[in-house]
């Protein structure tokens, strides 16, 4: 789920689907187009350099992928939330060989994307269709060296996908040197992003959170990148990465991090809930 880009865009409306989602061309950059879903920017591609990332929470999201493994070296890597398939593309571009598997709950969304945005068929990516969590469910222990978690439905990622008991799901696919990355919208004083943190730290013993400086303030509503794993982070290099990021973010880990979840409970599935939607004039 994107928030950043005030560029012109021009619809690209597809017949068959919803009136609700839409393909959108990026009028600033050629052969690039954002995908729209219930009004909320999903997620922008370049077909013609699948290394150009558009939002600033995805490229953080890369800057953990570009670490799962030295540069060029193909990976595992599960995807919950196919979307454009922005982050898969990179993934092939930046580590050819890599087996990819992805999976979205709306088939004819990933229709449309297979249609209009295809990929390179020379990328070792799969892509199902499924509920995330039965998906997860169904992956053999440690067959990933990394999993990203960016699910929503619309704009709020469901309560199901925010518990310790799916938190022990991705953990369990992971392998021990294996990389957890899930991006979180919320705002003001980030109550569902504490308690994500705590819930992921009930599972995973090492964690880091990245965001910009103005959603970590709670000045307005954004995307929080958790990044969690089995072994240490390389926390060094994450915050150089996001400190030199155009949109200069901020890394949480630590005795930094342990203030901000302080007095949080992991969420369960008796407990959890929808992440919280974000203001009506946010896009």
């Amino acid at each position: 789920m994107g928030r950043e880009g005030t560029r012109r865009c021009e619809p690209e409306q597809d017949e068959d689907r919803a009136p609700r989602t839409e393909l959108l061309a990026d009028a600033d950059r050629s052969d690039s187009w954002i995908l729209m879903v219930e009004g909320t920017p999903q997620s922008h591609v370049d077909l013609a350099d699948p290394s150009y990332l558009d939002f600033s929470y995805v490229r953080r999201i890369a800057h953990t992928a570009d670490l799962v493994a030295p540069a060029g070296e193909p990976v595992e890597a599960l995807h919950l939330g196919a979307g454009a398939l922005t982050l898969a593309r990179y993934i092939a571009h930046t580590r050819p060989g890599s087996s990819q598997r992805a999976v979205d709950v709306d088939a004819s969304l990933v229709d449309m994307v297979r249609r209009r945005l295809p990929w390179d068929r020379r990328a070792r990516l799969r892509v199902g269709i499924g509920d995330a969590r039965e998906w997860i469910s169904a992956r053999h222990p440690g067959s990933a060296d990394l999993v990203i978690s960016d699910v929503f439905a619309g704009a709020r990622t469901p309560a199901r996908l925010t518990s310790v008991e799916f938190y022990t799901e991705l953990a369990r696919v992971l392998r021990p040197a294996g990389l957890l990355v899930v991006n979180i919208g919320d705002g003001g004083n980030l109550a569902h992003t504490r308690s994500q943190v705590a819930t992921a730290r009930a599972v995973l013993p090492y964690t880091a959170l990245s965001a910009e400086p103005a959603v970590l303030r709670g000045r307005r509503f954004g995307n929080l990148v958790l990044t969690a794993s089995h072994r240490p982070l390389p926390v060094e290099e994450l915050g150089r990465r996001a400190h030199r990021d155009p949109a200069m973010a901020r890394l949480l880990e630590g005795e930094d991090l342990d203030r901000f979840v302080s007095g949080r409970k992991p969420v369960r599935d008796a407990d959890a809930v929808d992440s919280p939607a974000p203001p009506d004039n946010v896009f």
